[in-house]
């Protein structure tokens, strides 16, 4: 058990981005199970742990459980709600790391997530059909996982997939598709805030497929906001120096990761430039970083 335990550790810390979002869907779902079979076996109260992950409706509770937006879409309840959504996540998230980075995937996911919960609590207190619900709860990864479907779809609308009993078909016909179904279902009773956040997830990844064939990458700021919080813990993490001799002077441990880091964030910029303009659109100074870094 140790050695699988070790395995999936170092599964984890060598994967991509893609792989790391999927095993945290999993280990969180695999732990609000096995919670919720403790709480039934001893009879801890009547404990609602998803009551604590899930965005609420209401703007009141969203004071309340502020963190609830982010959390909420890396929650999962049954099994075949998380398989699915696994699924389109490896899908397309195959296809969306053959033209951005792991970063531009991670932030998105949050930015498809933050959407649909902000449309989701939108609809609830303005649409009269919704409104008549009274207060709920919504969780899963379906918005942020729309997000990259529709952001991979409508940056390469001829990429094609190979699905079963149809043929080899084009993703912005799958996507469209997906868009389609949620927009007919928005009246059902069953799920009508997962609609509302499936839309909102879609819209953002639109937009973002847009701008960035202008230009502009709407996720930037998701991506310094979660350097920015790296940067302030490696920060908080610095106790004692111990010292080491490189390229003949002293640096500690702590300055050498911190400035390797701020090198990779550099190189991670210039490659998304670089797959933008193409490399006839960097400066001099980034063509000497990039060759110095390929060299290394």
């Amino acid at each position: 058990m140790a050695d699988f335990i070790k395995t999936l550790k170092y599964k984890y810390k060598t994967g991509d981005v893609l792989r790391k979002l999927i095993f945290i869907n999993i280990l969180v779902f695999l732990l609000i199970k096995i919670t919720g079979i403790f709480f039934t076996l001893f009879k801890i109260g009547d404990v609602d742990v998803l009551s604590y992950l899930a965005v609420p409706s209401e703007p009141t509770e969203w004071l309340k459980h502020f963190w609830t937006p982010i959390t909420y879409m890396f929650v999962h309840e049954g099994f075949w709600h998380i398989l699915f959504n696994l699924l389109w996540l490896y899908w397309f998230g195959q296809i969306f790391m053959q033209y951005f980075t792991g970063r531009t995937l991670g932030s998105l996911y949050i930015l498809g997530g933050l959407a649909g919960a902000l449309l989701y609590m939108i609809a609830f207190n303005t649409i009269p059909y919704y409104v008549d619900m009274g207060e709920s709860w919504m969780i899963g990864a379906s918005a942020a996982v729309m997000a990259i479907v529709m952001a991979a779809a409508f940056y390469r609308p001829d990429v094609r997939l190979n699905l079963f009993l149809l043929g080899r078909i084009k993703i912005i016909y799958i996507a469209l598709f997906a868009f389609i179904l949620d927009f007919l279902s928005l009246n059902d009773i069953s799920n009508p805030g997962g609609h509302i956040a499936h839309i909102g997830g879609a819209i953002a990844g639109y937009i973002f497929a847009v701008q960035y064939k202008k230009g502009k990458d709407i996720t930037l700021w998701i991506i310094k906001l979660i350097d920015g919080l790296s940067n302030l813990f490696k920060k908080k993490k610095i106790g004692k120096k111990k010292m080491k001799v490189s390229y003949g002077r002293f640096e500690s441990d702590s300055d050498y990761n911190y400035r390797k880091h701020k090198e990779q964030q550099e190189i991670d910029t210039i490659l998304d430039k670089l797959k933008r303009t193409g490399y006839s659109g960097l400066t001099d100074e980034e063509k000497r970083k990039l060759f110095n870094a390929g060299n290394k």
